[in-house]
C-alpha cells in the first residue's frame, strides 16, 4: 500500500479497495500514532466525502444547524463508532460507516420533530396550563445543577481510587487509576473543556477521548475498557441527582 500514497485516482471513486485495506490497518494497530498516519492519509478526504454526500444525495439537512457542523458532528460521531466494524462476513466498510451516518443523522430528524410537535403542543395548552395553581412548583434549593453535578461526580471518583466507595466491588486496575485521575483532571475544568469542544465540534467525543490519551499514555481500546468502572457511578450518581436533587 505504501507504494501508491501520492498517486492520483484515475477514476471518481473516493472509497475503494485501498480505503478498505486502510480501515483493517486502522483498526488492528494498537499504535496510536501509525494509527492517526494511516487516517490522515487515507481515511479522512474519503470519510469526509462520505459524510458530505450523504447530506447532500439524501439532503439531511438540519433546521438551525449549518451543514459545516452537521458535518463535523456526524463524522465525530462516526469515528465513536468505528472501532465496531468486523469484515468477517464480507462487509465492506463503506457500506458499514455509510449507514452509521445515515442512521444517526435521521435519528436527529427524528428528535427534533418530535421536539417540535412537543412545542406546538405545549403552546396550544399553555396559557392554561400556566394559570391553574395545582400545577405550579417551586424548585427547592437542592435542584440538580451542573456544578453540583459535576462536583459530586469528582468527590464519587476520588472515593472510588482511594477505596472509599462501595459502588465497584472489585480493586480498581492500574489503567482503571489512571483513566480515574484524568476525568478528575478534565472535569475540574468541565467548563474550558466545553468552550475547547464548540463551534462545529460540539459533542466531539475524539477531543475527550484525546485528552485521555494525553493524560494517561493508553490507547483508545484501553481507555474504553477502564471508563465502564465509571460510567457505571456516573449512571448511579446522575440518577440520585435527578431523583433526590444533589446537595
Amino acid at each position: 500500500m505504501a507504494k501508491k500514497r501520492g498517486r492520483k485516482r484515475k477514476n471518481a471513486l473516493y472509497f475503494g479497495p485501498e480505503q478498505e485495506e486502510a480501515v483493517l490497518k486502522y483498526l488492528n494497530t494498537e499504535d496510536e500514532i501509525e494509527r492517526n498516519a494511516i487516517y490522515n492519509e487515507w481515511l479522512r478526504e474519503p470519510l469526509n466525502k462520505m459524510v458530505e454526500s450523504i447530506i447532500r444525495k439524501y439532503k439531511l439537512y438540519r433546521k438551525g444547524e449549518t451543514f459545516e457542523d452537521l458535518h463535523t458532528d456526524t463524522l465525530s460521531f462516526l469515528m465513536t463508532k468505528a472501532h465496531k466494524f468486523e469484515n468477517s462476513k464480507g462487509t465492506k466498510a463503506y457500506s458499514y460507516y455509510g449507514t452509521i451516518c445515515k442512521n444517526y443523522i435521521l435519528g436527529l430528524l427524528i428528535s427534533d420533530d418530535k421536539k417540535m410537535k412537543q412545542v406546538y403542543s405545549y403552546e396550544g395548552m399553555g396559557s392554561t396550563l400556566e394559570e391553574r395553581d395545582d400545577l405550579q412548583y417551586e424548585l427547592p434549593d437542592t435542584e440538580f445543577s451542573v456544578d453540583k453535578f459535576i462536583k459530586k461526580l469528582v468527590d464519587s471518583i476520588n472515593d472510588e481510587l482511594n477505596g472509599e466507595n462501595k459502588v465497584g466491588k472489585k480493586k480498581l486496575t492500574e489503567n482503571e487509576e489512571k483513566v480515574g485521575m484524568a476525568l478528575i483532571d478534565i472535569l475540574k475544568d468541565w467548563e474550558r473543556t466545553l468552550d475547547l469542544m464548540a463551534g462545529g465540534t460540539k459533542f466531539n467525543k475524539n477531543s475527550v477521548l484525546e485528552s485521555m490519551r494525553n493524560y494517561t499514555g493508553l490507547s483508545t481500546k484501553d481507555i474504553r475498557l477502564a471508563m465502564k468502572r465509571f460510567k457505571e457511578l456516573y449512571g448511579i450518581i446522575k440518577i440520585d441527582g435527578l431523583e433526590n436533587g444533589i446537595e
